[in-house]
């Protein structure tokens, strides 16, 4: 790969310059090793001398300042977004062996709309909710973040709303169209999700994202906004509806579920389930997959009664609602040309299904459960 555009001792920022250049998603940097990147998902090292432990230590000290360096010795590791004149950057760096790595990706500042995602244009339902909860789930990578952050982009420019974020870190840049928005970052602008959400309720939103519902305090916070007025955005590892609940229920003691139910039975609005599949499309890297739950009343009854493996029936009966289950999205895909057959079956969560809905024939999901 080619050589830094600098002599000398190069800065993270003389690094990151070189990202958009040569269509990097990514930067590596491990000590005694060249810079790595990734292009066209492909590792490669720089054509440059290993760069030692000190020189990196450094480095990553003048980008970070003590405060936040103290902090990455204390805990291990720190994420934090940075935007240089080329583009903005979502760092994770951690140690290693007890020394500095870093890994780097890429974010792009152009913001897509659900169409250009490949996304079902029915998600779009969920920005016109007045308040409540809006969860989107999926593991580290399957695309959360663009999902939200296309969501509040339509929000953003439909309707005249303040939009306040709190993010570790921020990915997407937001510029106000016909909203005020305004973006937190986690370890710059505020220091504890749960101190940072009860503040927010206090500055006027309509809409909030929360990154991330790491933990009870965190979720019992965005909860009790759902509640009092606010539409609020948030994040889950989890990887369905049904699962999602039992999720949320195993934050909180055993003596809080019947409450947390009811709370959720009423303000719970949507879960979008999320996954990223390997395209065959051309020019289509990957393509996501979705479960989309839209409480209705029976969902709402299942979520009360503790009723949760009823939920991916209910979102089955309720397709002509706008719902999504993941076999529909996957037949959906494959029909559009966006994704093979041999990977849709070796993903989904029901094959049997899969294979029937391809077929044509629609199965009743108490027949075959996933």
């Amino acid at each position: 790969m080619g050589t830094a555009a600098k002599k000398g001792t190069p800065t993270l920022e003389d690094l990151f310059s070189l990202m958009p250049k040569w269509e990097a998603s990514d930067l590596h940097l491990k000590v005694d090793t060249p810079p790595v990147y990734r292009v066209g998902g492909q590792l490669r090292r720089m054509k440059s001398d290993p760069i030692p432990g000190e020189q990196i230590e450094k480095m990553v000290h003048d980008f970070l300042g003590d405060e936040r360096f103290e902090e990455l010795q204390e805990q291990g590791s720190v994420d934090i977004g940075y935007t240089f004149e080329g583009g903005r950057v979502r760092i994770n760096l951690f140690l290693q062996r007890g020394n500095i790595s870093m890994a780097a990706r890429l974010v792009e500042n152009y913001i897509p709309d659900l169409e250009e995602l490949n996304l079902p244009p029915q998600l779009e339902k969920v920005i016109e909710f007045p308040q409540g909860l809006v969860l989107v789930c999926g593991v580290t990578g399957s695309g959360k973040s663009t999902t939200l952050a296309s969501l509040l982009q339509q929000i953003n420019r439909r309707f005249t709303k303040h939009i306040l974020t709190i993010e570790d870190p921020i990915e997407y840049l937001h510029y106000d169209e016909n909203c005020i928005v305004n973006q937190r970052e986690m370890g710059l602008d505020c220091h504890s999700w749960p101190r940072a959400l009860r503040a927010a309720v206090r500055e006027d939103p309509d809409i909030i994202l929360v990154g991330e519902m790491r933990d009870r305090e965190t979720f019992q916070a965005a909860l009790t906004a759902s509640e009092t007025g606010h539409l609020v955005f948030g994040t889950l590892h989890t990887s369905s509806a049904a699962g999602t609940i039992g999720r949320i229920l195993d934050l909180f003691p055993t003596q809080k579920h019947t409450l947390i139910r009811q709370s959720l039975s009423m303000n719970l609005n949507a879960i979008i389930g999320q996954k990223l599949m390997p395209s065959c499309a051309e020019d289509v890297a990957r393509v996501p997959v979705v479960e989309f739950m839209l409480k209705n009343a029976p969902i709402a009854k299942a979520i009360d009664r503790g009723e949760d493996h009823k939920i991916t029936g209910l979102i089955q009966e309720g397709e002509n609602e706008g719902m999504i289950t993941w076999t529909k999205s996957f037949v959906d895909n494959i029909r559009a040309g966006l994704l093979e057959k041999k990977v849709a079956k070796e993903y989904a969560p029901n094959k049997e299904q899969l294979e029937m809905a391809l077929k044509g024939i629609n199965v009743a999901h108490s027949t075959l459960n996933d």
